[in-house]
């Protein structure tokens, strides 16, 4: 049993399996539709896409925590969640993304390595939300932030099995990877209508999609690097340095619940 639930103490059903799937499938079009619209689309300079899928994308995060909770989140498994969110919405604040110091993003690398991709996923979202509430950051970004959060600590559920240093490795390089993905995937959500038509760096409807890349890319870089790589250096860090105590507490606080599955 013990081993069963190291691996993955919240499991997920086949019903929230495919609702994380159809969540996956939004989300890509949510952030890369730029990369695939054609030039007359009237969507192509409009400013209608963002508030559609900021509108769309809670939907998808209620669906996929609804399915969850009929397949695998018990009323322990969200007790551990609602800590687990508190917490991360605490310590948010303490680094404010000065100098692309994130302090939340260790914690939903841990808690989805713990308790399984789909808590991982339910938790990034929740813990975003909450410091939103908390922070006074809600806005039509937010969607954007819950649903990139969330694959975080999805991601860091389906890392594969390890322990010791190498499971701390493995961790802090996936915190560092996230931490410049997430950065990007951001950039994504409003590059298209932040410097007009007429620049190199602007974005290009009907463009090659290396084209449109290479465009975000360096913009990106002229931009939000030093944040993006301040966030990766601070959560493969933090990691690194509270990942023997947390990964033991957590496990030993999945142990005692024994999440109903």
């Amino acid at each position: 049993m013990s081993a069963a639930v190291s691996r993955t103490p919240v499991r997920i059903g086949p019903r929230a399996a495919a609702s994380l799937l159809v969540a996956g499938a939004i989300s890509l079009i949510a952030f890369g539709w730029p990369l695939l619209v054609e030039p007359g689309a009237g969507i192509a300079r409009s400013t209608d896409a963002p508030w559609l899928f900021a509108l769309l994308l809670p939907l998808v995060i209620a669906v996929v925590l609804a399915e969850l909770s009929e397949g695998g989140l018990d009323s322990k498994a969200v007790a551990v969640l609602g800590v687990l969110s508190a917490l991360g919405a605490a310590v948010r604040p303490l680094g404010a993304g000065t100098a692309g110091v994130e302090t939340v993003f260790f914690l939903l690398v841990l808690g989805g390595r713990v308790f399984g991709p789909g808590f991982g996923f339910v938790l990034g979202s929740t813990t975003l939300f909450a410091s939103a509430l908390l922070t006074g950051g809600v806005g039509p970004w937010l969607p954007y932030q819950m649903i990139g959060a969330a694959w975080v600590g999805l991601g860091a559920g389906l890392l594969p099995r390890c322990r010791g240093w190498r499971e701390l490795l493995v961790l802090s390089a996936y915190g560092a990877v996230a931490g410049l993905g997430y950065g990007l995937l951001l950039n994504l959500s409003f590059w298209p209508f932040a410097l007009g038509a007429h620049s190199d760096l602007s974005f290009q409807p009907g463009e090659p999609v290396w084209s449109n890349l290479t465009r975000l890319a360096l913009f990106s870089l002229a931009t939000s690097l030093g944040w993006d790589v301040g966030r990766a250096i601070t959560t493969a860090l933090l990691v690194a340095t509270t990942g023997p105590v947390l990964l033991r507490t957590m496990r030993r606080a999945a142990r005692r619940a024994a999440f109903t599955r």
